[in-house]
């Protein structure tokens, strides 16, 4: 028996919000009805079942069998619709918590005592946000959108007083990306322990997002990105020249699953939301200013340096100036309806939970409460947002001093891009209550008491901790037994630019209505966006003399030539001063600044239509007082080119300015991003996007 079958597509696809994937293949979302049409005709019982996985069963739910127009125990069913002479159609609908995947559909005909099947072909399942009665339903039209929808966005980076934007491809319906995210699915570690299990879990999003979370890394098996934070990325590509998750995706497919070098958390958390969107799951990039990473869970972040300003590791603790992570949007039948909504995911590998470099799903109402005792990783990011920030002075006799303890320093402007339009959102008051409320501190003192009482080796681990601290405390480190006697403040006095001169001033005032002397030892360093400082730029002391309650303004810069061959490709530079007063305890003062790039310009010169050509024209500037060679722009961008264009910028003068032109042909109408990115060993990317609206044929 053969039968020809028509997946009626285009009709399936309009219905299921699938138009944009760039497939062939049936591909439907679950909790909904869909159609196809069979080119035979029979009198006799038929039945249907859907297969999913390696070995499907009816108990694993990745398998059913249903009758015509008879709902099958599993929930699948079929209506036979009126039809033509010499076809069928029916109308299947699959059970709004099934299988996420990809599944076979046979057809059984019984006759008298012979049963006979055909395999009709094949189709993939997705999560339904548009369904109700889904896990991952979402309400709002304009909220699913942007959210499953949009290939393209923005995540935020730089500091918390200089927040940047940057362009991401998500691509996530681009050429065999819904293939790739399967295939994440299918080399997890789960998968390859017990291939029918894992399939059978796919129908839940808290499952299935935490997978997704361990295998974006490649720590635990050949995921898909391997982060690195330090030395050269001559073995691969520096994270910084990455503009979206598409050529990674392919590059890992393409190489046989070969963990594609390098990511850092940006790269991981734009990777992620392209896989969660492609599978249907709501997601967003979130990103966190002064972002705690709290290695012993102790809600408490120490900094020591020496008399110098120099950073000492005497733990693991660190605050990155900005770390980026995932949220998705589905219920938390596993905690509770008051736990539904945003879950917090982070692909980035920091710590292991439950033994495997993975996080989340962490809701965002736990970590708001202090809910830290509740599945999954709420305690590590619940101190990524709330941990308190304590620096503390070493002197060469080995005493300890705290210098200050600030609450309010962890978790500023937790960000993300608005619906439907590419500004910043500030989503802080999702994870905690205002700082400094009354609120906002019960709830801190809940996460400590919930943190020491948790399980055995937690609670062993944080009170050795703290006892360890308390003896330290009482052999070596001192309480400033007085307030400081002076203040002081460092200022930009210009914006600064790479390739110049940055000009500071440094006023320091004293407090006391007595003559103050101040020494003050000035360091400059070449820094990580993780704060990690990589190489000493300049340092100088002096001594200050300080009239009563008189305010001095020292002026200084760090030439071009002092930091052209240090700074890193983050282009950051803290600066620190450490001041030791005659009367009073001592001060630090810390800013961090980031050199700013010169504008790129980006052009369409003339209509954008879908399957026409139209040139774009990008103009940028050399921002050194030196000639640069060997430089190369990119661009991509979803619907407008199918691969990564690569162009060569052979030579530029000092400070002059170069026009690059190439053609795109657009294949999606629709609102489009361009990213262009130019890319230099003399000084870090240049980059810029544009968005356009590509128009139907006339």
């Amino acid at each position: 028996m053969a039968a020809n079958v028509n997946w009626q597509s285009k009709l399936n696809k309009a219905a299921h919000h699938t138009s944009d994937y760039s497939s062939t293949e049936a591909i439907l979302r679950r909790g909904q009805a869909f159609t196809i049409t069979l080119n035979f005709q029979t009198n006799y019982c038929c039945l249907l079942f859907p297969l999913a996985g390696p070995s499907p069963a009816e108990s694993q739910q990745t398998k059913a069998i249903f009758n015509l127009s008879e709902e099958g125990a599993s929930g699948w069913s079929a209506i036979q619709e009126p039809s033509e002479p010499g076809c069928m159609n029916f109308t299947i609908s699959s059970p709004a918590n099934a299988v996420i995947g990809r599944y076979k559909l046979k057809l059984q005909i019984v006759s008298g005592n012979k049963v006979s099947s055909t395999l009709l072909g094949q189709f993939v399942l997705l999560f339904n946000p548009w369904c109700p009665n889904d896990d991952v339903y979402m309400a709002n039209e304009k909220e699913r959108q942007e959210y499953v929808l949009n290939d393209s966005g923005i995540i935020f980076q730089g500091l918390e007083k200089y927040i940047q934007q940057e362009a991401w491809n998500y691509g996530q319906f681009e050429e065999d990306i819904l293939d790739i995210s399967l295939a994440i699915l299918d080399r997890s570690l789960n998968h390859r322990q017990d291939p029918a299990v894992d399939v059978s879990n796919r129908n839940n999003p808290i499952y299935v997002s935490r997978v997704v979370s361990a295998t974006v890394n490649s720590n635990d098996e050949k995921g898909v990105v391997q982060g690195k934070w330090n030395g050269k990325y001559c073995s691969g590509t520096n994270p910084l020249h990455w503009s979206g998750s598409v050529t990674i995706l392919r590059k890992w497919y393409r190489g046989r699953y070969k963990p594609v070098r390098y990511g850092q958390c940006w790269v991981f958390a734009g990777v992620m939301c392209t896989v969660l969107r492609s599978l249907g799951i709501p997601t967003r990039v979130i990103t966190n200013f002064n972002s705690a990473h709290d290695t012993n869970i102790n809600l408490s972040i120490d900094k020591y340096i020496d008399i110098s300003g120099k950073t000492l590791y005497l733990n693991e603790d660190s605050v990155w100036n900005f770390h980026v992570w995932n949220e998705s949007w589905f219920v938390r039948r596993d905690l509770g309806s008051f736990y539904d909504g945003w879950q917090v995911l982070d692909a980035t590998p920091q710590e292991r939970s439950k033994g495997i470099f993975q996080c989340g799903p962490a809701s965002t109402r736990a970590i708001k409460e202090g809910d830290v005792n509740l599945d999954y990783d709420s305690s590590f990011v619940f101190a990524e947002v709330n941990a308190d920030y304590v620096t503390w002075i070493c002197y060469s006799n080995k005493r300890k001093e705290r210098i200050y303890s600030d609450t309010r320093k962890i978790g500023k402007f937790i960000s993300t891009k608005a619906v439907g339009i590419n500004s910043r959102v500030d989503v802080t008051d999702n994870y905690k209550y205002p700082e400094g409320s009354l609120k906002e501190r019960q709830v801190y003192k809940k996460a400590l008491k919930l943190l020491g009482v948790r399980s055995t080796g937690r609670r062993t681990k944080i009170r050795r901790h703290r006892r360890r601290s308390s003896v330290a405390q009482r052999q070596n480190m001192t309480e400033p037994a007085r307030k400081p006697s002076i203040s002081g403040k460092l200022i930009l006095s210009a914006s600064p630019v790479i390739g110049q001169d940055v000009l500071l001033t440094f006023a320091l005032r004293n407090l006391i209505s007595d003559f103050n002397t101040v020494k003050i030892k000035l360091r400059a360093s070449a820094i990580l966006y993780t704060r990690k400082p990589k190489t000493e730029i300049l340092q100088w002391s002096r001594f200050i003399k300080l009239g009563p309650e008189e305010v001095k303004e020292i002026s200084f810069k760090i030439s071009y030539s002092q930091y052209k061959n240090s700074l890193t490709d983050d282009r950051k530079i803290l600066v620190t001063a450490v001041c030791e007063a005659k009367q009073g305890a001592s001060l630090l003062v810390e800013k961090d600044i980031i050199l700013q790039d010169p504008f790129i310009t980006i052009k369409v010169l003339g209509p954008t239509v879908v399957h026409k050509a139209v040139n774009v024209q990008v103009t940028f500037t050399n921002p050194l007082s030196e000639v640069v060679t060997d430089c190369v722009l990119r661009a991509e961008g979803s619907g407008l080119l199918k691969e990564q264009l690569k162009i060569n910028v052979e030579r530029m003068a000092p400070m002059e300015s170069s026009t690059v032109q190439f053609e795109i042909i657009p294949y999606k109408t629709g609102t489009r991003q361009l990213q262009v990115d130019l890319v230099c060993t003399h000084f870090s990317d240049i980059k810029g996007f544009i968005t356009l609206d590509v128009t139907p044929v006339q």
